[in-house]
Order: C-alpha cells, then sequence, then structure tokens
C-alpha cells in the first residue's frame, strides 16, 4: 500500500513539474522575438538638464533631447529623412542620422531576422522614438550645457565605408566648431574621433561625451547561461551582474574602477563603446524609465583656451557576437572583449569545443552533422574514462559479499568495522572512489558542450532535415501532426520528434543499466524519462540532437562494457531480484 502511494505520489508531482516547468519558463525567460516587436514603446521621460560646468555624468543628466509626445514614429519615416550619411561595408549597411549626430541605422547583413529568405537582415540599432530605438550618440557639453540633439550637422561625404572616413561639423553662434570623424573597418567597429576648436574671443569648458540609448522590449531573455542586458569591463574585470528589470530598480549602475568598455548585450548581438585614452569622468549604466537604458561615457572636463583645440575618440562595436571576432579585438587591445560571450567558469573547455564544431561544421557542410560528429568525438574520448569507471564498478561488485561478512562480524563496533573495510580494499586493490571519479570529469566536459551549443551564433537559422532552425525547437509537433492541423499547441505539450527520441533513448538507458533499486525508485526512474521528453521539448533543436546521440552512444557504450563485465551485470541482476523479492514478501504480508 506504501509502495503504492509513494507511486501515485511521485506521478502527481511529475505532471506539476510538468505544468510548473511550462510556467516557470514563460514568465521568467519569455521568448525572444526575432523580429520587430509589434507592440508600442512609449518615448522617454525627459531628464533634468545638465549640471554645473564639469560636474555632468553620464548616468545623471544628459537630457534626452527630441523625443516627441505623441508616441512611436514609423521607421520608414525615421530613416526618410535626407539628413543621412550611407554607411556600407561587407558586414554592415544603414546610415548616420546628421540630426544629432547619431549612428541609428545599422543592419547585419549575414544574418536574417528569420528562417525565411526574404525576412531581410537583423536590425540591430533603430532611430530615437522608433518601436526599436536603439542607437548611440556622440555630443559635446559646454559650460555644462548640451549641443541639442536636434541639431543637425554638415558632412563632407556622402558614404561611409572602410576606406571612405566621413567628417561631420558643427559651429555654434559664439564661433566654437564641432568636429566627428567617423571612420569603420571590415567587421563591426565604429571610430568616432571628436574634436572642438574654440574660435569663441573667450575660454570654454568643452566636455566630450558618447551614449548607446534602448529599448530593452526586443531584447533575448536574460537566462543563467546566457546573460541580455548591461555588460562591460572595469579595471579588467567583467561586469554583468544585472538584467535590465534590475537595472530599472536600481536606477542606475556606476561601476568603481576604469572602464575598459560596456554596452548592452544579447544573445548574439552586441552594442558596446570603448572609450580613448582621454580621462574618464564617468562611465556605466542608467534606466531612463519606460524600458528605455543607457550605457555611455562621459570624458572629463577640459577648459580650452580661445583659439586652441580638443579631441577625444571612442570606438563602438555594433555587430554579432561571432567568438573570433571579438577575439581578434581582444588580441587587438580590447580588455576581455570575448567575454562579451557569456563563458562562464569553463571556457577553457568551450572554445576549444567551439573551434572543433567550427572545423566539423566547415568538413561536413551541415551543422546538425557537426554536432553529431562533436558529440562522438567528445564520448570517445571519454570512452576510456567510462571503461575504468565500469571496471572499478565490476570490483566492488566483486568483493561485496566479503564486505557484508565484514559489516555483520562488527556491526557492533562501527570504528572495527571502517578499519577492516579499508583493510579488505587494500588487500583487494580497490578504490571506492574510482568509479565516481570518471563521471566527475566528464560533468565539466558535457557542460561545457551544452554551453557552446547554446552560445554558438554558428547554429542560428542553421537546417537539419527537416529542421529549419537548429536555435529553435523541434517544428514537427506530434500533437497537431506535424502541422496538418490548423491550431498551435500549447508549449509544454510542444512534442517533437526529437523530444520522443530523447525520451525513448533515456529509457533505454535505465532498463540497460540493472541497478539494484527498489520498486518505487525504479517506477520513478520509468517515469522520469517521460517527463524530461516534456521538459527538454522546448530546447533548441541542436541540443536536443546532441542528448539523443549522447544517450545512443550511451546504450551502446553500456552494451558494450557490460559484456566484457557479466560479473557486474550478473550481481546487479541478483540484488535487484532480491530485492524485488523482499518488497513481494513485504507486501504479502501488508
Amino acid at each position: 500500500m506504501d509502495n503504492q502511494r509513494n507511486l501515485l505520489l511521485a506521478v502527481a508531482l511529475s505532471g506539476l513539474l510538468i505544468l510548473g516547468w511550462d510556467v516557470a519558463m514563460r514568465t521568467f525567460y519569455p521568448q525572444a522575438s526575432i523580429t520587430a516587436p509589434t507592440e508600442e514603446v512609449e518615448p522617454a521621460a525627459q531628464t533634468s538638464a545638465a549640471g554645473a560646468p564639469g560636474t555632468t555624468t553620464v548616468a545623471g543628466d544628459l537630457g534626452d533631447g527630441d523625443q516627441p509626445a505623441g508616441g512611436p514614429i514609423d521607421m520608414s519615416a525615421a530613416l526618410a529623412d535626407p539628413n543621412r550619411v550611407v554607411i556600407d561595408t561587407p558586414k554592415l549597411a544603414g546610415s548616420i542620422n546628421l540630426r544629432g549626430a547619431r549612428v541609428d541605422d545599422i543592419v547585419l547583413k549575414d544574418y536574417r531576422q528569420s528562417v525565411e529568405k526574404d525576412s531581410g537582415p537583423v536590425r540591430l540599432l533603430a532611430p530615437a522614438s522608433t518601436e526599436d530605438q536603439y542607437f548611440a550618440e556622440f555630443g559635446f557639453l559646454v559650460e555644462g550645457k548640451r549641443i541639442p540633439a536636434t541639431a543637425v550637422w554638415e558632412a563632407d561625404g556622402e558614404k561611409l565605408t572602410p576606406s571612405t572616413p566621413v567628417t561631420l561639423t558643427r559651429t555654434d553662434e559664439a564661433g566654437r566648431t564641432f568636429a566627428i570623424t567617423f571612420s569603420i573597418d571590415e567587421n563591426y567597429m565604429i571610430r568616432a574621433e571628436q574634436s572642438a576648436v574654440n574660435g569663441a574671443e573667450a575660454a570654454a569648458i568643452i566636455q566630450p561625451f558618447t551614449v548607446i540609448d534602448r529599448t530593452s522590449k526586443n531584447a533575448s531573455p536574460d537566462e543563467f547561461i546566457v546573460h541580455s542586458g548591461p555588460i562591460g569591463v572595469f579595471d579588467d574585470t567583467l561586469h554583468d551582474p544585472n538584467n535590465y528589470e534590475e537595472l530599472a530598480e536600481l536606477g542606475r549602475d556606476m561601476p568603481e574602477g576604469g572602464a575598459d568598455w560596456l554596452g548592452f548585450t544579447d544573445r548574439y548581438w552586441l552594442s558596446a563603446l570603448v572609450p580613448g585614452e582621454g580621462e574618464i569622468a564617468s562611465a556605466g549604466f542608467r534606466s531612463l524609465g519606460n524600458d528605455l537604458f543607457r550605457s555611455g561615457i562621459t570624458y572629463e572636463a577640459q577648459t580650452v583656451p580661445a583659439g586652441a583645440a580638443l579631441t577625444q575618440s571612442t570606438q563602438l562595436f555594433a555587430g554579432a557576437k561571432d567568438s573570433v571576432i571579438l577575439d581578434a579585438y581582444e588580441d587587438s587591445g580590447i580588455t576581455l572583449f570575448g567575454k562579451a560571450i557569456s563563458w562562464g567558469w569553463f571556457e577553457i573547455i568551450e572554445k576549444p569545443l567551439l573551434w572543433l564544431l567550427r572545423q566539423l561544421n566547415s568538413l561536413a557542410g551541415n551543422f546538425g552533422v557537426a554536432i553529431i560528429l562533436l558529440t562522438l568525438i567528445v564520448r570517445g574520448l571519454m570512452f576510456p574514462i567510462a571503461q575504468k569507471g565500469f571496471a572499478s564498478m565490476a570490483a566492488m561488485k566483486a568483493i561485496q559479499p566479503k564486505m557484508k561478512a565484514v559489516q555483520e562480524r562488527y556491526k557492533e563496533d562501527k570504528q572495527k568495522q571502517q578499519q577492516e573495510i579499508m583493510k579488505l580494499y587494500k588487500d583487494e586493490g580497490v578504490n571506492p572512489m574510482a568509479g565516481c571519479l570518471p563521471m566527475l570529469i566528464q560533468i565539466p566536459i558535457f557542460f561545457a558542450l551544452y554551453k557552446v551549443l547554446m552560445l554558438a551564433i554558428e547554429m542560428r537559422h542553421e537546417p537539419f532535415l527537416y529542421i529549419r532552425d537548429l536555435s529553435g525547437p523541434d517544428p514537427a509537433t506530434i500533437l497537431n501532426l506535424f502541422g496538418l492541423l490548423p491550431f498551435d499547441v500549447p508549449g509544454f505539450l510542444g512534442i517533437g520528434i526529437l523530444a520522443v527520441l530523447l525520451g525513448v533513448t533515456m529509457w533505454l538507458t535505465f532498463k540497460l543499466n540493472p541497478s539494484a533499486m527498489d520498486p518505487v525508485q525504479q517506477q520513478i526512474f520509468n517515469i522520469m524519462p517521460w517527463i524530461l521528453m516534456f521538459v527538454m521539448a522546448q530546447f533548441a533543436a541542436g541540443l536536443l540532437i546532441y542528448w539523443v546521440t549522447s544517450n545512443i552512444l550511451t546504450i551502446a557504450q553500456q552494451s558494450y562494457l557490460y559484456s566484457k563485465h557479466p560479473a557486474l551485470k550478473a550481481q546487479a541482476e541478483k540484488e535487484k531480484a532480491e530485492r524485488a523479492k523482499k518488497a513481494a514478501e513485504e507486501k504479502s504480508k501488508a
């Protein structure tokens, strides 16, 4: 009766786990929109005017300029403004807005918004007050007052390319001339050199600044292993403790130490400011309200005598988190720039695995096949370790009768019992920890492989067989007959072919492992694969391919190793039968 009650309790808890998992994933990790979000974004609240000369900080108090009161403006209308300089590189396209000297139009040529070939390139930066507003601005404070964001600058060229820089200039009423020279490389880095020439009769206090403003409404989810939100490196230390909600609660985050770079990260995309050599007054992050956020740098105010000039440079990265490109920028002198990818503790394992995955993809010509090959290689390398673990388990099983005799002989003297057991291990040449050590060694390797598949931008929109995007869930949902029936399956019921294969292969691994468990434990292990089938169904298809392949290899490995160690299997089967007999006798008595 107790066993039946425990089994019913296990089934009930399993059902609650499935439902709770789905609710939790939808609540805490909502699905990020691949294309532009449809909901409206309220304009940012106006901040106060700048403070006294030399005291303005990026967190405090640049005004937000030309935010209209009427709500979002149309993207097409914003980009149709003739006051723009075209950006064109092998990887980027877009424009610079001469109104406010803003880089507010960047699309990534190598990446589509969705798997549809006509979906258009991913838009990273967008003009202020549009639904996806996300832009960088380079400006000046003069005597503590910001040059208006509505001010129109003049350009000396019509197109910014890797071979043709463009300079924007503007002269104020006092005769002070400001210039911003933009240059761009073949990848994702824009360099802005800000200069000011004081043509006025009196000295002026001038302070260059640069900011990135964005909405969080189209940001990717902030997850346990993939950070989304403010990020930076300060005094050679990665700083990414807050997501957008946490920054909104804090109001502002001004890390201590010198800023090496800072910006905003999504799962696959990054915008970041890299300061030049000038003294920095402040650098950090701020919530502007209404789901708008700012990261930025304000340089120290300088007193520029009449006829004198100042110059300050800043780099803007706006592009994809391709680890090869990020590492190249890090090698060129940007501190820890590669850590914009959330590698975590096992970076030393993850990067070689990603390199190998790239090589296999180049060799096989398909990322799904590359995942299978990578799993084969990793499991092959781990096989000698697993073989040692099984050999150790076989040795432990072989001495079980002797161990039970020792335990029975010294059951009243636990200290003596422990001494005799240790002596038995020594005499028989058995290490009780040897069976656990292989598992401990494999855990970081398999976790690193899991993270690589989560973080690799190379997996995004990659097809495999019927799957069009390995970074998304399996599209072949069984309950609507793979899309033939005209309804969408709820998240926790969206079971695809890969999820079913995961459940079946995991169930087989448990069945092939003749572990000595009581009947209730055995029933729980029988149910667990089907629970995991529901839980894992919404994970990326590439991850499920890895897990299914790994389970198939585990089945093959177990079959082979048990054939090499028949005593291990026989002993386990014997113990299992004894436990079942004992449970049946107890049930009969009850």
